[in-house]
This record gives structure tokens, sequence and C-alpha cells, in this order.
């Protein structure tokens, strides 16, 4: 009479193995589709663009974004880059590509030496955010070094603007806030720069204070 007790607990252990893999088969589809709803765990952005050669891009361009290259602005829509020292500074082009598919929207901001700036961003979110050196613009770009070619394809920082906003976007919303108070003043560099997790960017090079710039 033992025998077909043995046996009968197999379909049991068998319904059961059966239910545990159904259960993570679709843990690990949920985390699937969790992971492609959520932009701030995909993005491939790149916070940090220009280069290292040729006379335009050879200077830092930075996104004021976290980390991840993703960041909700605030109702304001204000955003912020800073940009490195340059012997010839060019200006900036900033375009936001909504991801909807909805018209992109480009504008250009002047040229400048290293400073902060800040401007507002009205789109519909989610949107890329791209910013590049104008090297071909005619303000100080055009150039006869023959690596000239290296200038154009510098990458651009490239970020996500979002709605939502997470912790470390509160903290960095603040921080724009605080600086946006002092447009047209000067902020120490090391501490800005500290303050925005970016100390390492700034070299020997780099002025000791750093212009405050707001765009209309």
């Amino acid at each position: 009479m033992d025998t077909p007790l043995h046996m009968g607990r197999f379909p049991v252990r068998s319904t059961l193995l059966s239910a545990a893999v159904g259960l993570v088969t679709c843990s690990g589809f949920a985390v699937m589709v969790e992971a492609q709803a959520n932009p701030r765990s995909t993005f491939p952005g790149r916070r940090v663009g220009g280069g290292t050669r040729g006379e335009c891009s050879a200077r830092t361009l930075v996104h004021l974004v976290p980390e991840t290259s993703v960041y909700a602005p605030d109702a304001s829509g204000l955003v912020g880059l800073v940009q490195g020292p340059s012997d010839s500074p060019v200006s900036l082009q900033v375009t936001l590509k909504p991801e909807d598919g909805s018209a992109e929207s480009t504008r250009t901001l002047a040229a400048a030496p290293a400073s902060v700036v800040l401007f507002d961003v009205k789109v519909k979110r989610p949107a890329v955010w791209e910013t590049s050196f104008n090297c071909g613009s005619g303000d100080g770009g055009d150039s006869a070094d023959p690596m000239a070619f290296v200038q154009s394809t510098s990458p651009p920082a490239l970020s996500l603007l979002v709605s939502g906003a997470e912790p470390s976007d509160q903290s960095l919303q603040t921080l724009l806030s605080a600086l946006r108070a002092k447009c047209g003043a000067s902020v120490s560099t090391a501490d800005t720069m500290a303050k925005l997790g970016l100390s390492e960017l700034a070299t020997a090079d780099w002025p000791k204070q750093l212009p405050i710039r707001c765009e209309s």
C-alpha cells in the first residue's frame, strides 16, 4: 500500500514546482516591464559632453543633472549646465526632443567663458535634452587645425527630462534655485563644483570664480 502513496506525491510536487516556476517567470516579466517603463533605469545618457582635442570643443560641458543623466525639473522648468574654460569660446546649441514624437525645439546660447548657465525649458516630458558646441558657427569655431573634424564629432551632453521628481531631483532643484538667485554674480568654483558632485572636473586651468548666467 506504500507504493500508491509515494506515487501520489509526485503530482503534488510537480504542481508546486510548476507554480513556483510560473511565479518566478511572472515576477521576472514584471521587473522587465517596470524597467522598460522606468526611463531612469534604461536611458543611455551622458551628462558630461565636450572633447579633449580641437580648438573649438576641447572644453568641459556638463548638464547639471543626477549621475543617471535623468532629471525632473521643478514647475518652472529650470535647468542648468556648466561650461569649462576656453581660449576661443563658441555658442552652444540646445535641442529638446519630446519622446512622443512631437516637434523638437532648438535654441542657441551665446558664446561665453567658463560659467554656470541657467535657463527654463518648456517641453512635453519625457524629452531628450542635448547640448553641443556650435563649432561651425563662425563665432570662434572656425579653425585651420587639421584635426578640426574632431570638433564636429565631440560628444554632446545628453540627458532625459522627465516628470515626477525623486529626492535626487529635489536636492538639485534647490541648488539650481539658489544659483539663480545669484544671476549676474560669481560663485566659488571649488565650492560650487563640489556641491554639484563635479569637483574632479575643475582642474587647475579653471578660474577661481564662475559667473552665473541666466538666459531668458
